[in-house]
């Protein structure tokens, strides 16, 4: 897994910080997650295709986490994109971009497709054979969604010097690969662990942000290899975070550790602040595997 982080701070857009906005490539997907203002600049900034882009998922509908969506759209039909786009959002924002093509007369010239979310359980929004993606519901101001992506297990390695050594046609490679044990060309059945070893970890990620602290989404994001969560204020504010519905670090790190992930990374960090070591420090005393998400950073797991 690799995960670009684009931006990373609330509201609204300086200078020298973004909002949100990540790009996770994982078993050669390229997924979106949030989309805010200058997003596509910033893929343009760090050198990710457009076009390998299939599936964008967005959290929730302030426009720190959405305002760069109609942008890029036009972008893709400006670029001649064949190649369709699925969008996973809470509903109502398919009406939002349908508007705005709909009175700028902009309509794609790809497919584009709404998967309108307004469950408020964990549900299963998109999968293939390589990778799920689950929403982890967020306790924020406006329905919100975090995402939680799963590698699933992948197939068997072949052990070249075992599988010679018994004498088994290349014809079975692909049987022991997915697990089955197999005849060999001397008529005798060959364990598959004796000629096999085991698959990479399935490694999983999960998003978190906009939400208030909430003990809730602990059992989805169970041992998870790497957690973004927001940390938008230090506990310092902890009273700006109550009423606005953010979490601070120290918050951010105790869902850490009682999920038992493996490395959290923090983010959306209000803009008051100029010194974020802060946040890292802060959470460190309650989480020891800490990192801090930064515009541009890249992450591989």
């Amino acid at each position: 897994m690799k995960l670009n982080i684009l931006g990373c701070y609330s509201a609204t857009p300086r200078t020298f910080t973004n909002p949100t906005a990540q790009v996770l490539e994982i078993n050669n997907h390229l997924f979106m997650i949030d989309c805010g203002e200058g997003t596509q600049v910033q893929l343009r900034r760090h050198k990710i295709k457009f076009n390998r882009i299939k599936h964008i998922f967005i959290s929730h509908l302030h426009g720190d986490h959405f305002f760069g969506l109609i942008g890029l759209i036009s972008t893709f039909r400006l670029l001649g994109r064949e190649a369709d786009l699925h969008i996973h959002a809470p509903k109502g924002l398919k009406e939002v971009i349908t508007l705005q093509m709909k009175l700028a007369n902009s309509w794609t010239n790809y497919n584009l497709y709404f998967h309108e979310l307004n469950s408020k359980s964990s549900e299963l929004i998109f999968e293939d054979d390589k990778v799920e993606v689950h929403t982890i519901p967020l306790d924020h101001r406006v329905y919100t969604n975090g995402f939680l992506f799963k590698e699933k297990v992948g197939d068997r390695k072949l052990d070249m010097n075992a599988v010679l050594n018994n004498n088994i046609d290349v014809a079975y490679y692909r049987k022991l690969k997915q697990g089955f044990d197999v005849v060999n060309e001397d008529g005798h059945l060959i364990k598959n662990d004796t000629v096999t070893l085991p698959p990479n970890k399935a490694k999983s990620y999960a998003f978190c942000s906009d939400t208030a602290y909430n003990e809730a989404i602990i059992p989805i994001i169970d041992k998870v290899d790497v957690l973004y969560h927001e940390s938008t204020f230090l506990d310092q504010h902890l009273k700006l975070a109550k009423p606005t519905k953010h979490s601070t670090a120290k918050q951010a790190a105790s869902i850490a550790k009682q999920a038992n992930v493996g490395q959290l990374i923090l983010g959306h960090y209000s803009t008051r602040y100029e010194d974020l070591n802060q946040f890292k420090i802060e959470a460190q005393t309650i989480f020891d595997n800490v990192m801090l998400g930064d515009d541009g950073k890249v992450f591989e797991f």
